[in-house]
């Protein structure tokens, strides 16, 4: 009897436990507060901003004005970003002429991001920061530093879709079916 209300005991606690560690990793992690920060940019009008490219030169976001821009927020150590890549130089490559623009935010070293971009055939504009493209993403709605962040934009400058995490194919044609 005494082993059973131990073990009992045991589990209990282990339960408990779980429960708590879980809701103390949401509360560190944000991912309640950080989703309600992503869905509250939808419908708003995309912040302007400037950020060097791969080559260093500066790119201001209203070059591409009037396309719908996919922005995605990364690094080359994500896995879920890596994952994402080849979806979206097929997506570029596919629905580009019909005004689609992919535009990528490393977070990461530049060097690294030239060898992935060279080994994952990228055909997007690549923007690199650290500091700034932190606060960039802050500014769309990135409020506890997610990666992978997609951010979809309509035409007219007002964004559409949030994305925290990896991106999925299904979801991207349904959004870019609405807006191209």
């Amino acid at each position: 009897m005494k082993k059973n209300l131990r073990f009992v005991a045991y589990l209990l606690t282990f339960a408990v436990g779980m429960w708590g560690g879980n809701l103390l990793i949401k509360k560190m992690t944000g991912n309640s507060d950080g989703q309600q920060a992503a869905e509250a940019m939808l419908e708003r009008p995309a912040p302007a901003f400037s950020l060097a490219d791969i080559e260093g030169k500066v790119r201001d976001s209203r070059e591409w004005d009037g396309k719908v821009r996919v922005i995605n927020f990364w690094a080359t150590w994500c896995p879920p970003c890596r994952s994402e890549t080849p979806m979206f130089v097929e997506m570029q490559e596919k629905y580009g002429a019909a005004g689609l623009q992919f535009i990528g935010i490393a977070i990461d070293d530049a060097d690294k991001v030239l060898d992935f971009m060279d080994t994952y055939g990228i055909n997007y504009p690549m923007l690199i920061g650290d500091d700034d493209a932190i606060a960039v993403a802050k500014r769309y709605g990135n409020r506890f530093g997610a990666l992978p962040y997609t951010v979809i934009v309509d035409r007219s400058g007002r964004i559409r879709h949030v994305q925290r995490g990896e991106l999925k194919r299904e979801v991207a044609e349904q959004v870019f079916r609405k807006l191209l």
